[in-house]
């Protein structure tokens, strides 16, 4: 079978194709990402309106260049997969209408795919022996949470009370001066300075629960740049290090609790933080010393991709699941939630 996926999500238009067949691993013919740095760079994060009206510009030269790049037509497509939410409104919906709209013209069966499930595919992806049962570890600009993923729908055990790690990279990047986005800018100055030198607070590690929160991180963060006034080149190192430690910290020690706590042999770390070299440093110590498995996607799974969207679509339409042209796109929706999918 051979599938179309589409991601429009938030600032990044994507494409894909895999051929998928039961019993046998997901193989991505192509997969094509378009960004929007340049558009949204000047404003320091993502503006929702500039987001949509750029995938508007972009997404049928993107799909276009990725079923080229599979060398595929079409008319040879058995299925499409959109992602459905949650996410912007604006941007989902441009996807998704461009999504209904091909499959409907072709006559192929669509489905709808919850983002953070396509994520969790893009670990399976990485390394095809992922079975369930696992603990899935959401990482991403707007989420953050741990999840035991089962044979029934995934069980949420934490998540983040107030903000996502990446938005907390994104706004303390703005707090040093560094350029968008922030999350690989605060990656790069911490190479440079000590994450000892700034004593920073881990946000509830102290809690016996799985919860995490991140808001008062980047006020710590606030108050220390306040402090010094101006800064310079080694104080945003230090500041950096120091941060980037205490954000990855309280992840690492979360994931090891879940992991004990509910019996489990194998960890998917998931979403755009995931690329984080510090985490993944630190997480597969973690893995060694308490013996279990750490899985990470490549760096270009990590991200939002169609790849991971097309694979998990792939997986519901083997199924027999399909979705009408009645399929519509929600902000916000658990990831245990398919309201899409509803009869």
């Amino acid at each position: 079978m051979l599938v179309l996926g589409i991601e429009s999500s938030c600032d990044e238009m994507a494409a894909a194709v895999v051929d998928a067949a039961p019993g046998r691993p997901i193989d991505v013919r192509a997969s094509v990402v378009e960004g929007q740095t340049e558009v949204h760079r000047p404003y320091g994060g993502v503006v929702p309106e500039l987001a949509s009206r750029d995938h508007l510009r972009a997404v049928s030269g993107v799909v276009t260049a990725a079923l080229d790049a599979a060398d595929c037509t079409a008319e040879a497509l058995q299925g499409v997969a959109v992602t459905a939410g949650p996410g912007l409104l604006g941007s989902l919906l441009v996807g998704l209408s461009f999504g209904k709209a091909l499959a409907y013209r072709q006559g192929l069966p669509c489905v709808g795919v919850h983002h953070l499930a396509g994520h969790l595919a893009a670990a399976e992806l990485a390394e095809p022996d992922l079975q369930p049962p696992y603990l899935g570890l959401v990482v991403s600009g707007g989420h953050t949470a741990l999840y035991r993923i089962g044979e029934s729908a995934p069980e949420i055990l934490g998540e983040t009370r107030d903000d996502a790690v990446g938005e907390a990279f994104d706004k303390v990047a703005k707090l040093l001066g560094l350029p968008y986005p922030g999350g690989p800018a605060v990656s790069a100055a911490a190479d440079a300075g000590d994450e000892r030198a700034v004593p920073l607070p881990r946000p509830m590690l102290d809690d016996p629960g799985l919860d995490f929160s991140y808001s008062g991180l980047k006020t710590a963060v606030s108050l220390a740049v306040a402090a010094r006034g101006s800064l310079s080149p080694g104080d945003v190192a230090d500041l950096a290090a120091s941060f980037q430690a205490a954000a990855t910290d309280v992840l690492v020690e979360k994931s090891r609790r879940a992991m004990a706590s509910h019996g489990l042999a194998r960890l998917a770390v998931v979403g755009g933080v995931a690329a984080n070299r510090r985490l993944r440093e630190q997480m597969a110590r973690a893995a060694a010393d308490d013996g279990f498995a750490a899985v990470f996607p490549p760096a270009s799974l990590c991200t939002d991709n169609a790849a991971m969207i097309a694979a998990a679509g792939a997986r519901l339409l083997l199924q027999g699941e399909r979705h009408g042209l009645s399929l519509s796109a929600f902000s916000r929706v658990p990831l245990a939630e398919r309201p899409w999918s509803a009869p």
